[in-house]
């Protein structure tokens, strides 16, 4: 076994993996760029190598600095993590000429699955489904164009090196080709100087659903279930589960034993994925296609280790150190079912742009909401089955956090924008949503925009707790984009009950304040509550370990939960009904946020909302006439000048933001007055790009 590994990587993979590498006693060096100087990942390693400035392009995606790295420190081997240098061959070269270890497949296997072309021929030969398409090299638009006319739409461009997301457009006419096909070489080189491109027939109501395979150096290859990642924005996944809702045992093995012969195949070993898009609407389950297959760890996979019980990083690192897999395929469990929702730095109420900044408040919940005691159901298994996080099951829920970041330190644009991994495990799969969507209603974060509100909206959609996914559920059901989930009238009232023992509680402690001028002033019992545009009214009674609150004139309502001035979270139970609030004092009034969405509330004296509706309501300025930049980011191209006259949805400039390329667009037709940017401006938040006439 290895005594000291490095990771070539950063955030929250780099410190999933030195977690386990301490549990097994090896010794962990971090690489860090500019940018990750204090990052929990260089805090957590006994060792730290900085490599270079901030740009990833100028440290983390520089092989040789991590070799270097390596030499200096006596690491033995490297774990690459996912994303960087984790799927480039040149990298595994390098290492095993320099003599160092590879924690990952073998760079043929690498080479072989990660030309998205080549890949899907090397499938066929195996014997895996494939998407009918185009596989050959397509030079001009003109060319994508007639292939794609052919094919017959809609069909799907993909960068050939693509991955995560990036380098994907969908077209449904010629329009959309010559739109994106462009865009999506640009992409493919800029992320992963390829840009070759390839087109396929589009699945229609399409789940994407993978093969979670394993393999030793020895001939063994398991596969270890599947995941259901259909919950896709822009083809990036924001909630994986396991198992999938829709897949039969009998569609598990068959799955799972092509995606065994397709790593037997390229002589596969360590961990890797093999990602399929499956017909929804066949209710046979035997319309599944290979897409690609992904040589290396993936992002979603805590959802295997949670329903498994195996430790895939403790297992790549015990492949790359020549040890056997100690499991064969039926000794593979399937235990419970698993929920991942992953945190982005992004506004899902601004259309999901991306926002950069310092984390101020960053609290994820620790433990389980439902659960008090955690720490037994998450000891190492004592069994003596090497790479098993636990043996014996406990069936509470439990809730785990994978993170690299704290409070008070930078999200930074030049890299991901995932903030964490909020990974749920239960006995069922309506369990561990509802676990999901309780410790959401707990996360606490400030300093930046997040995307936990849409996480809890789509846990808690009717169609999403159906089971009944595909990959443009978020296109289908948020056409409009997001705007909070809906309340019903339980929760709304639930709420102005908590608001008015929020503002008594704080206005009671206000009043006894020493010093003040005249008599201390004690709020009323009885409050108007304005949540939204409806009103509320709430007589409260409190007693010693409580409140009765009274909404409407309704029956009393027994709140027990403490609260003090200052807190941010409010744990409550009325009447047997358990509500997690987020509290936050915003002028006059509170902003309460739970169950994905941010309610701003007023609580005051019935004669003060007598006069409200004689309030002259502030009208924002007329901003229309402008294109501002809805996110901090680099303008790479501005398609218009002064004189120029536009068409509503006509594209305007492209802000590159956190390695995507987002395209403006006019609202309406108008004329350019004048361009206040040009390409190769660094942009910030709401800075002009273009003012109309």
């Amino acid at each position: 076994m290895f005594k000291k590994i490095l990771i070539a990587n950063r955030g929250e993979i780099a410190c999933r993996v030195i977690r386990t590498a301490k549990r097994m006693g090896i010794k962990t060096v971090a690489v860090y760029s500019d940018a990750d100087a204090r990052a929990p990942h260089v805090r957590m390693a006994d060792e730290s190598v900085r490599l270079g400035p901030a740009p990833a392009a100028e440290s983390y995606l520089k092989a040789e600095l991590i070799i270097d790295a390596c030499k200096a420190t006596k690491a033995e081997a490297v774990h690459p993590g996912y994303g960087f240098l984790s799927e480039r061959t040149s990298f595994a070269k390098a290492l095993d000429k320099a003599g160092i270890a590879f924690i990952g497949p073998p760079e043929k296997a690498i080479a072989a699955m990660g030309d998205k072309i080549e890949s899907k021929k090397l499938a066929s030969k195996a014997g895996v489904n494939v998407v009918p398409g185009y596989l050959g090299d397509i030079a001009t638009t003109e060319e994508a164009v007639k292939i794609a006319k052919d094919i017959g739409f809609p069909v799907m461009m993909k960068a050939s090196a693509g991955g995560g997301g990036k380098g994907m457009r969908l077209a449904y006419n010629e329009k959309d080709v010559r739109e994106g096909f462009e865009a999506t070489k640009r992409e493919g080189l800029n992320s992963f100087g390829d840009d070759r491109v390839f087109i396929e027939k589009f699945i229609e109501d399409p789940r994407h659903i993978e093969i979670q395979v394993l393999g030793d150096k020895h001939g063994n290859i398991l596969y270890l279930n599947e995941r259901e990642c259909s919950i896709q924005r822009r083809n990036q996944k924001v909630i994986e589960e396991a198992p999938s809702p829709f897949v039969t045992p009998e569609m598990r093995k068959a799955m799972g034993e092509q995606c065994v012969a397709l790593a037997r195949a390229v002589g596969y070993h360590s961990a890797g994925t093999v990602e399929l898009i499956v017909n929804g609407a066949d209710p046979s389950g035997k319309s599944f296609y290979f897409l690609e297959m992904n040589t290396r760890l993936q992002v979603e996979h805590p959802v295997t280790e949670e329903t498994t019980g195996i430790d895939l990083v403790e297992q790549m690192i015990r492949v790359a150190a020549g040890e056997k897999l100690k499991l064969a395929q039926e000794d593979v469990p399937l235990n419970g079912w698993s929920i991942e929702a992953r945190v982005y730095a992004e506004d899902p109420y601004r259309g999901f742009l991306p926002s950069t900044g310092r984390l101020t408040t960053y609290r994820p919940p620790a433990q389980s909401p439902s659960v008090i005691a955690r720490s037994e159901a998450t000891k190492q298994s004592s069994s003596g089955k090497s790479g098993l996080l636990r043996s014996a099951r406990n069936d509470e829920p439990r809730i785990r956090v994978d993170d690299g970041v704290y409070e008070g330190g930078e999200v930074s644009m030049f890299y991901d924008p995932m903030i964490a991994k909020l990974i749920s495990w239960a006995p069922t799969r309506e369990a561990a949503i509802d676990e999901a969507v309780a410790a959401l209603d707990a996360f606490q974060l400030d300093g930046i925009s997040d995307n936990v509100d849409f996480l809890s909206a789509l846990l808690q959609h009717p169609r999403f707790r159906a089971g009944n996914l595909t990959t443009g559920f978020i296109a289908e059901e948020y056409p409009e984009g997001f705007h909070g989930a809906p309340a019903d009238e339980q929760l709304l009232g639930d709420l102005a009950a908590l608001a008015a023992i929020v503002e008594l509680t704080y206005e009671t402690r206000a009043a006894l304040i020493d010093g003040q001028l005249g008599q201390p002033v004690f709020p009323e019992a009885v409050q108007v509550v304005r949540i939204g545009k409806q009103d509320f009214t709430v007589a409260i009674a409190p007693y010693d370990g409580g409140n009765l609150a009274i909404v409407d004139g309704g029956e009393a309502i027994d709140v027990v939960g403490d609260w003090q001035p200052g807190d941010k979270l409010l744990v409550a139970d009325l009447d047997g009904r358990s509500r997690i609030v987020q509290v936050a004092k915003r002028g006059r009034g509170w902003t309460l946020t739970t169950r994905g969405a941010a309610h701003r509330v007023v609580v005051v004296p019935r004669h003060i909302a007598a006069l409200a509706g004689h309030m002259i309501e502030k009208v924002p300025p007329d901003m229309s006439r402008f294109l501002l930049a809805p996110m901090p980011g680099l303008l790479t191209r501005l398609e218009v000048q002064a004189g120029d006259k536009v068409e509503a949805g006509q594209p305007v400039a492209v802000v590159e933001a956190m390695k995507m390329e987002n395209i403006l667009r006019a609202e309406k037709s108008a004329t350019v007055k004048a361009t206040a940017a040009k390409a190769g401006d660094s942009l910030a938040v709401d800075q002009v790009i273009v003012e109309f006439e």
